[in-house]
């Protein structure tokens, strides 16, 4: 490839990358449509619940179509389940019931043409009666605490280096690392700052789970806000793609589960102080006005609260579908957060008494509950990552000031419309 286009074609790799973290399934010609019969999906504990199942070609029902389907708590073993033939391309799973807050899943394949199509909808159970199933330690803001005054002491020295590629004319773009948490061990990531004179808010936004590069919030800088947005790896995030992948395929596979058994060396110990240490370089900023908030989804999601949670100079946080979320309700007989490390999966490897231990010091729900600023939150019922459940366990603990947008439909991704309206609150939140 000729050099001159190198950056070009790694430009536009980073948009799709970020586009595909967000994006909406793809079209195809065969739908399948479930639904609660309630229009807003929420039912009463011990209510009937019925789904209606259509399967659609140009918009028509498919008559005598065959279709499986499932049904029950989810992430649990459904309750229903059948093979059926719908003779006029319509069906109704009628009668299922919680006793319980909760959510119930409706999941169904129909085989048209010899190939496999999948739909699903998820109703809600007094949603916002649903309780937590992790324990609260009694010292967990006490070792939060410590971890974060031995975290300070590490000197930042902080590199920043332009890219001049990624410039606009009224953004510059560079590229940053700083030490964090331990001498030699750096954070990475891409500030955008607008280049007029002045003093700006600045926005976090800390990222979803994987490995991979970023391109920075051009977008937002352009409307007068400074985005630092950060890898948590500690490697930088410009290089290129085939890197990331053989990272996420090989010495960073399954990295949530690092020492795991540990509460001190846990993986996650270093990213949750690091989100820290990247306020900190924002606030040497000689451009920022004070004005700091978070922002992420699923594992940026979780990332955004307990940020907000650990540090007081943020002042308000927007978060999508949080992941890290109750991980212990496996362990009750419900669904669990990602990385659902107690599913049925997973439980034999990470039901151990030191590894419970430590989960209890990096559970969102935990973080939540001291959370004292503003936060707009944002999911759909329909998500299989990070299943509401374990997302409304955080969000019922919320003390603080609180919204919450519903997209029922969504699963892990986001309507355009959606992110317009959290980007709105942002924007407002900031005077803009």
């Amino acid at each position: 490839m000729h050099a001159t286009l190198k950056p070009l074609v790694y430009f536009l790799f980073l948009i799709g990358l970020s586009f595909h973290t967000h994006a909406q399934p793809t079209e195809q010609a065969v739908k399948v449509v479930v639904a609660p019969d309630h229009d807003d999906w929420s039912y009463k504990s011990g209510e009937k619940i019925n789904f209606r199942i259509t399967v659609l070609r140009n918009g028509n029902p498919i008559k005598n179509v065959t279709v499986k389907y499932e049904a029950g708590p989810e992430k649990m073993e459904p309750v229903a389940k059948d093979s059926i033939i719908l003779k006029n391309g319509t069906h109704s799973v009628e009668g299922l019931s919680l006793k319980k807050p909760g959510f119930v899943r409706c999941i169904v394949t129909a085989f048209v043409d010899g190939k496999m199509y999948r739909g699903l909808a998820t109703a809600g159970i007094d949603p916002l009666k649903i309780e937590p199933t992790v324990e609260n330690p009694g010292d967990f803001v006490q070792f939060w605490e410590t971890a974060k005054s031995e975290a300070a002491k590490i000197p930042m020295e902080t590199k920043m280096t332009l890219l001049p590629e990624r410039c606009t004319e009224t953004v510059d773009v560079f590229h940053v690392s700083f030490q964090n948490y331990r001498i030699g061990s750096r954070m990475y990531g891409i500030l955008c700052v607008p280049k007029k004179t002045g003093k700006y808010p600045a926005m976090l936004k800390v990222p979803g789970a994987g490995v991979r590069a970023y391109n920075g919030d051009v977008t937002l800088a352009q409307k007068g806000v400074i985005t630092f947005e950060i890898g948590i790896h500690g490697i930088p995030v410009t290089m290129d793609p085939p890197v990331y992948t053989d990272l996420g395929s090989g010495a960073l596979n399954q990295y949530y589960t690092f020492n795991l058994d540990n509460r001190d060396r846990y993986y996650y110990k270093r990213v949750y102080l690091g989100c820290v240490r990247a306020n900190d370089f924002i606030f040497s900023l000689p451009q920022f006005d004070g004005n700091l908030a978070v922002t992420g989804g699923s594992q940026g999601g979780a990332l955004s609260i307990i940020t907000a949670a650990l540090d007081p100079r943020v002042k308000f946080l927007a978060s999508y579908y949080p992941a890290l979320s109750d991980f212990t309700g496996y362990l009750h007989g419900r669904a669990g957060g990602w990385p659902h490390l107690l599913d049925r999966n997973n439980s034999k490897f990470h039901n151990t008494a030191g590894k419970l231990e430590t989960i209890k010091y990096y559970d969102v729900v935990n973080f939540a509950r001291i959370i004292k600023v503003p936060g707009y939150y944002s999911w759909g019922f329909n998500d299989e990552t990070c299943p509401p459940t374990s997302m409304y366990a955080v969000y019922n603990v919320i003390h603080a000031p609180r919204e919450l947008y519903l997209a029922l439909e969504t699963g892990h991704w986001t309507y355009p419309e959606q992110r317009e309206k959290v980007d709105q609150w942002i924007l407002k939140m900031f005077g803009k």
